[in-house]
């Protein structure tokens, strides 16, 4: 089985095309402003037309209201909606619903008591995205290069397709499909030469390392 890659955070035609040259299943687009890697619909939009075809594209919401999520939809071909913030159930269903769009549902985890929101997410996403939760006094719901313990995973009876994330790097991503069973891995500023700038060589280092090659 092919490991899935999805490259979050992607700002730049440049960074599209390494990613989609590496063999990334997904790339993100962060619609959320206090990130270093946030565009706006617009940008999205033109980053998305830099390149025809390519890796899915993925939004990257947290606690949106239904006007930005229309404006990203009408600007940028998002394949898959991913919500990132304190969105209950009843309001990724919702979104679901009203959009059309598949959703990914991020899930923050620290400890194995975190993975019972595995069963109130499963019913209303087409994915959950288990990343490491945030420190407290983070501005980012993600992409802070923190992990959590990877065998935690393993204790889930996760019943849809899933991506792990949570300070993924070249170098720990194989241990951490290894040691949590993940069939997919997000990561963003784990290939990353400086804050919000992607590298090349990382993100073609990172594909290879998480598929074994």
């Amino acid at each position: 089985m092919s490991i899935a890659v999805k490259i979050c955070g992607v700002n730049s035609p440049e960074a599209l095309a390494w990613a989609a040259e590496a063999g990334a299943d997904f790339v993100g687009f962060v619609f959320f402003p206090p990130s270093p890697r946030a565009v706006t619909p617009e940008q999205a939009g033109a980053i998305s037309a830099s390149l025809a075809g390519g890796p899915r594209r993925v939004g990257l919401f947290v606690d949106p209201g239904d006007a930005l999520v229309e404006a990203a939809l009408a600007a940028a071909p998002l394949d898959v909606i991913q919500l990132h913030g304190e969105e209950t159930p009843a309001r990724v269903g919702e979104i679901r619903a009203r959009f059309g769009v598949p959703v990914m549902k991020a899930l923050g985890i620290a400890t194995e008591a975190d993975l019972a929101q595995v069963a109130e997410y499963a019913p209303v996403a087409d994915r959950l995205l288990l990343d490491a939760k945030p420190p407290p006094d983070a501005v980012l719901p993600g992409g802070n290069a923190a992990p959590f313990e990877w065998r935690l995973a393993r204790l889930a009876a996760i019943p849809k397709p899933w991506l792990l994330a949570g300070g993924l790097t070249p170098a720990n991503v194989a241990e951490a499909i290894a040691a949590s069973g993940a069939p997919g891995v997000d990561v963003s500023s784990g290939v990353e030469r400086a804050r919000g700038v992607k590298d090349r060589g990382l993100i073609r280092a990172f594909i290879q390392a998480a598929r074994g090659g």
